[in-house]
């Protein structure tokens, strides 16, 4: 049963990275033109994105997990939304699909799952050198929420100008990446912290034992979207975001080499 398993979930981690390789290569000729693949993909890589992490907790402390950072992240953007709070005023467009509760589209919530679970994925990884270091929860947390905020570094352009899921509204500051105001970036980061302080306690493996061995998974899912933003960003026209996606996506891979290494 658990091969059977193991089979089942390794086949989905391979789909749902052949699935993003099509779409980004699909939207870098014709952008904005894959909606429906898009959102099988999210829906795909959240699932993973869950059932990957129950290898090593319980599945009730992931559903917890999960079911939380889609509730704050939802609700931060719907809030946001209707208030401009905490990232600033957005309007979500048609494309963005059916909403809860006529406020936040269903995707937004479940890009919360992937942005978290995977970021909080590739932190492990990076500080496996340093599992051991007084402060590691504080640190782990800190840098999930970094890594959530390149996350979403990436994410904006794609979603704003490519697929149109949202539109930020004007705000008294001038300067902005791709038309998404700092105040965003910096909301993000926060509802990052706020949400990896509440799941944290239920993610912490309990069972006393050696390291396990590193789990590659979550930095697949997550490359692997940074990677789709990217091409998909290109296919627009939009080359500054692809440099920086490079950019930072290398940084970010040198650590996790270093990390998986240990």
């Amino acid at each position: 049963m658990q091969l059977t398993g193991a089979r089942i979930l390794n086949g989905l981690i391979w789909a749902a990275m052949a699935l993003t390789g099509v779409a980004a290569g699909w939207e870098l000729f014709k952008p904005g033109q894959t909606d429906t693949l898009d959102a099988f993909i999210i829906l795909l890589a959240t699932i993973v994105s869950v059932a990957k992490v129950t290898k090593q907790l319980p599945l009730q402390n992931i559903l917890f997990a999960a079911a939380i950072t889609a509730l704050i992240g939802g609700a931060a953007h719907g809030l946001s939304a209707q208030t401009g709070i905490p990232f600033g005023p957005l309007t979500f467009g048609e494309t963005a699909g059916p909403k809860y509760f006529n406020y936040v589209p269903w995707t937004v919530p479940l890009l919360w799952i992937i942005a978290i679970l995977n970021s909080r994925g590739v932190a492990r990884l990076i500080l496996r050198p340093w599992r051991r270091v007084k402060n590691y929860g504080y640190i782990l947390i800190a840098i999930t929420a970094l890594l959530a905020l390149v996350f979403d570094l990436a994410l904006e352009p794609f979603a704003a100008h490519v697929k149109h899921l949202w539109l930020w509204q004007p705000t008294k500051i001038s300067i902005t990446w791709h038309g998404t105001s700092p105040v965003a970036f910096l909301g993000w980061l926060a509802v990052s912290l706020l949400i990896m302080a509440f799941i944290t306690p239920s993610l912490i493996r309990k069972q006393p034992g050696a390291q396990p061995p590193p789990d590659y998974t979550p930095a697949a899912l997550w490359f692997g979207a940074i990677i789709f933003f990217a091409l998909s960003a290109g296919g627009a026209g939009l080359w500054s975001v692809v440099v920086l996606d490079a950019v930072l996506a290398s940084v970010v891979f040198l650590f996790c080499w270093r990390g998986a290494k240990w």
